[in-house]
């Protein structure tokens, strides 16, 4: 059976951050209570459209979405030391129109359930070896990434009624991916900003489209000015067994073990990264890597980077739970390709050049350039380029609007074991998203 790898969650995460910019509503030496209010809305058309659900013919696709996140942010220091922490929102989503390009969501999709729902303690200076905060522990339900989300950046794929006669549907907005938070945490995270640290975490994911997961999950790393090293360890312990089955048949017991840098070593303007991952499952071993280097020209007009990423993922590599951790286009390669063409981070090698500039305080804009060549094409084949230009305009410090269109021309059509329907031609794709947060 094909197996079904998706994107994880969106773009929009990068110009609405959780929480900026919340009004108080209750103000004292130790206690604080906020309200929180965030939102996004896109207009969204693809020239083309793609074979992944069944669901679309040939041609192409126009839709809409909405997010509306609202709730409350709290905080208490304590007498003896440290503070308890905790939040409880709502997310409202809902799409319009024909549905997404590839079939995912099918424009009817609405509901509004709660998203972050957690309590904490984190230490303050009680411990000072540890540094600041060098203890916190927390459960509930919310949000975790690790890294740079090449493994993990929340659970925020949102399918809709495209897939499995619905069964998947997780309530609309599968591009605005307003769902983000793992249903059950505990989490126990120990050292500070600086110097070694790690984390023990059990999480539980609520997200069919997942197979609904349990994962535990240990980090250490050792943060320093030169840049951060980072081991990582994951057991997939448990999966819903209907669901994994068409899905992730092989999700259930699989270890993986990744080995990550990130900094400038010590050079000022310059990034390097890169990770490696191991995975064992019951059919054998499988494997993803990348590594990137970029460069920001700091003394030009505008402080124009350039970054070039070669990224590689095994033939039957399982993603788990990807996303944009760092900066438009991390883990999500190619706007077209990572949201409804494919590959979607599986049997792929990805040559990817990014560009971006400040045109004013206000205002930056990009361009990100994919080549994606397929590793066993037996399983189909997404050998792609694409182009993707967009724009950043921060209106003021409640809204974001960008911009973007984009140029996806596969090699082969989906009678050519590709995934385009009816045709190779090069698909223009535009997106408008207006984000907001008060």
């Amino acid at each position: 059976m094909q197996k079904h790898y998706f994107k994880a969650s969106c773009s929009v995460l990068l110009i609405a951050s959780p929480w900026a910019g919340a009004a108080a509503l209750y103000e004292d030496a130790h206690t604080s209570i906020k309200a929180r209010l965030q939102g996004a809305a896109g207009v969204f058309h693809s020239g083309q459209s793609y074979n992944q659900t069944g669901v679309r013919d040939q041609g192409r696709a126009d839709w809409q979405e909405a997010t509306l996140q609202y709730g409350l942010d709290l905080k208490h220091r304590l007498q003896g030391g440290g503070e308890t922490y905790g939040a409880l929102d709502w997310v409202s989503s809902a799409s319009f129109g024909e549905g997404d390009a590839a079939g995912w969501s099918l424009g009817n999709e609405r509901t509004t359930k709660i998203e972050n729902a957690y309590v904490g303690w984190r230490s303050g200076e009680l411990f000072s070896a540890l540094g600041e905060n060098g203890v916190d522990l927390s459960t509930g339900r919310q949000t975790v990434v690790v890294g740079d989300g090449f493994l993990i950046a929340g659970d925020a794929l949102n399918i809709g009624n495209g897939l499995l006669d619905g069964e998947t549907n997780r309530g609309g907005a599968y591009y605005l991916t307003g769902r983000r938070a793992f249903d059950r945490t505990a989490i126990l995270r120990l050292g500070g900003t600086q110097g070694w640290r790690g984390d023990l975490m059990w999480l539980k994911s609520d997200n069919p489209a997942q197979a609904s997961p349990e994962l535990a999950v240990a980090t250490l790393e050792q943060v320093a000015e030169p840049g951060t090293l980072g081991l990582t360890y994951i057991k997939v312990t448990d999966t819903d067994r209907a669901l994994a089955e068409p899905l992730f048949p092989e999700r259930k017991g699989m270890q993986l073990y990744s080995l990550r840098a990130q900094g400038s070593a010590g050079v000022a303007n310059l990034l390097l990264a890169g990770e490696h991952a191991w995975e064992r499952k019951d059919s054998g071993a499988e494997n993803a890597w990348y590594l990137e280097a970029g460069w920001t020209f700091a003394q030009w007009p505008g402080k124009p980077s350039i970054n070039y990423r070669y990224s590689r993922f095994s033939e039957g590599y399982d993603p788990l739970f990807y996303g944009n951790g760092r900066a438009l286009g991390t883990w999500f390669q190619g706007e077209v390709a990572s949201n409804y063409a494919g590959p979607f981070n599986s049997n792929t090698a990805v040559n990817h050049i990014g560009l971006k500039a400040s045109v004013t305080e206000q205002l930056k804009v990009g361009a990100l350039f994919y080549q994606f060549d397929t590793l066993e094409t037996r399983l189909g084949n997404r050998d792609a380029r694409e182009l993707d230009i967009y724009a950043e305009w921060a209106i003021d410090e409640h809204w974001t609007v960008l911009p973007l269109v984009g140029f996806y021309k596969p090699q082969h059509s989906v009678q050519e074991g590709g995934s385009q329907i009816g045709n190779t031609r090069t698909n223009t794709y535009a997106q408008l998203l207006l984000a907001w947060t008060y």
